[in-house]
């Protein structure tokens, strides 16, 4: 990457003065979409009963900016300019008619910030068609799987890579009995199958999966008090699906016997931390804070990577046409810096991007996946997620 940046650099600049070169011939345009949905509920501060801010998400188009900022260069020297054209649709706009309108503009990719199910609807409206779109914010199998499509990409890590990475370091660390707390939410079923899947691929063994609730209610006490739902089985290991925090926050250092606590709370999986100083990630963090003033996160990282693979794409394919585009993104010949110490890829099965993951705590990442012994017969990246004898996505 630094390489061909001075190179293009040394491009530019000899064109500077001259009445040739790339930097002087005009610019073309490539612009790439970036789509919200106004009073999207994703991004409505969940608050605990005293008031806390416990889920506060920002939206990731910081990340997407970061990206184009670091490509300026590159495109000087191949002579486009890249655009980002953000589309806030309001509640009574159609998401399908918005995105035509502007394929119409020449916007052909897309960062889809939207609901789960507008996800959907956009992968199914759009599949087959010169359209690239990249979901940079759900983890949801679904969409890798029965709902995938031949124009959908996806940069955020699917629930599956999140929870293969957790078993990987809890078999390692010989804690393969686990009890399972999950919570009342649609979310918490799904993640807490996903690593029940992922425990059962790794070797490890669930002790018992206990429900708990957000209640005062007494005769609710078995499914609240956290030393009661804790104890009785014996477990190395606690895993905690709660995607809303209010009850999780409470889990560790409560428990019937000392154990540690992953998942929603202690050690979580992740696609990106602000914590990770290695391979060029403290000047990438310092990119981003430059320009969007906090701490860079998941989402941020999902929207940077698909612009960067964009770009990557355009510059090394020597091309504009979206259709080869796509298919130089899943081919062998694409590769993405993703600063985590391996080049990241795109699985041909499913379009989704391969990478590795950190496992870390609130202020620490403790390790890296996939993590040394885990190997596969390709790439062991791909011991994270679905491998492509398990999908079950089939392109239309």
């Amino acid at each position: 990457m630094i390489i061909r940046a001075l190179l293009a650099l040394l491009m530019f600049s000899a064109g500077v003065g001259g009445a040739s070169g790339p930097a002087a011939a005009a610019k073309e345009i490539f612009s790439i979409g970036y789509l919200q949905r106004e009073g999207d509920p994703a991004y409505a501060p969940h608050r605990a009963y005293t008031g806390l801010v416990l889920r506060d998400r920002a939206p990731a188009l910081h990340g997407a900016k970061t990206a184009l900022r670091e490509s300026r260069i590159l495109g000087r020297s191949i002579g486009v300019k890249f655009d980002l054209r953000k589309e806030k649709l309001k509640e009574s706009d159609d998401l399908i008619s918005r995105i035509e309108d502007l394929i119409e503009e020449e916007t052909k990719v897309f960062l889809l910030d939207l609901p789960l199910e507008e996800v959907v609807q956009a992968a199914h409206a759009f599949t087959g068609t010169d359209v690239i779109l990249f979901n940079i914010r759900h983890g949801a199998d679904e969409l890798r799987g029965p709902d995938c499509s031949s124009s959908l990409f996806h940069t955020a890590p699917s629930d599956a890579m999140l929870m293969d990475a957790l078993a990987q370091h809890l078999f390692e660390r010989n804690w393969k009995d686990v009890l399972v707390l999950e919570g009342e939410e649609a979310r918490d079923s799904v993640v807490s199958t996903a690593f029940q899947a992922a425990a059962k691929k790794f070797g490890l063994t669930i002790v018992d999966v206990r429900s708990f609730v957000l209640s005062n209610d007494p005769r609710a006490r078995d499914e609240t008090n956290i030393a009661l739902l804790t104890g009785g089985a014996e477990h190395d290991v606690i895993f905690l699906a709660d995607s809303l925090g209010e009850f999780g926050r409470y889990v560790p250092y409560q428990t019937y016997d000392p154990r540690p606590v992953v998942g929603s709370e202690g050690l979580v999986s992740s696609a990106w931390h602000w914590t990770w100083e290695r391979h060029g990630a403290p000047q990438l963090n310092q990119r981003f804070d430059r320009i969007a003033k906090r701490r860079m996160k998941d989402s941020d990282y999902a929207a940077w990577a698909a612009v960067k693979s964009v770009v990557e794409a355009i510059v090394r394919s020597e091309s504009r046409n979206v259709e080869e585009l796509r298919d130089y993104i899943t081919s062998e010949a694409f590769t993405l810096d993703t600063y985590k110490g391996a080049p990241g890829s795109f699985r041909r099965w499913n379009n989704q991007l391969r990478q590795p993951l950190l496992l870390h705590t609130h202020n620490a990442v403790v390790a890296r996946a996939p993590l040394e012994g885990f190997l596969h017969q390709t790439n062991n990246l791909d011991t994270l997620g679905r491998d492509q004898p398990e999908s079950a996505c089939r392109f239309e």
